[in-house]
């Protein structure tokens, strides 16, 4: 593997690691809440688990292996420690969208390292899509103020 794709796959394992966190973190969320907020929240995990897809393809388009390792994103795991039935819909919705922030900034930083292909596929699908479950995710906690 060349050095531009080695960089290339390093990068997209990165964010392979946050999309695989964000369905966890969902996948934990949904279990939790008991209200109308999971339809929406289980659309987030889709398309999560959608970029998922889309990442572990490219990684194996470039030679790489995909790192499946998943975890909870730090503040949703923070909340489960102290305690699942003391924390309400809107601290969830919160941690949820401290998560989304995240993604949104990875997406943006992480452009330069790719190769071109790979800078095309997050700039036009990825990082769209990661706009819109953010965005979903503010919306969703507007409508409940």
């Amino acid at each position: 593997m060349a050095t531009n794709e080695t960089k290339s796959v390093a990068t997209l394992n990165r964010l392979l690691q946050g999309e695989l966190s964000a369905v966890a973190t969902y996948d934990l969320a949904i279990k939790h809440l008991k209200d109308e907020s999971v339809s929406e929240l289980g659309h987030n995990r889709e398309c999560h688990s959608g970029r998922v897809q889309a990442l572990t393809k490219r990684i194996r388009e470039l030679g790489g292996v995909p790192e499946m390792n998943s975890g909870v994103w730090v503040e949703f795991t923070k909340l489960v420690e102290r305690g699942a039935s003391l924390i309400s819909s809107d601290t969830v919705l919160a941690a949820l969208e401290q998560g989304e922030d995240i993604g949104l900034k990875q997406y943006r930083e992480d452009l330069e390292e790719l190769d071109p292909t790979s800078r095309i596929m997050i700039d036009t699908d990825l990082r769209v899509a990661q706009d819109h479950t953010h965005d979903r995710l503010r919306d969703l906690q507007l409508a409940r103020k």
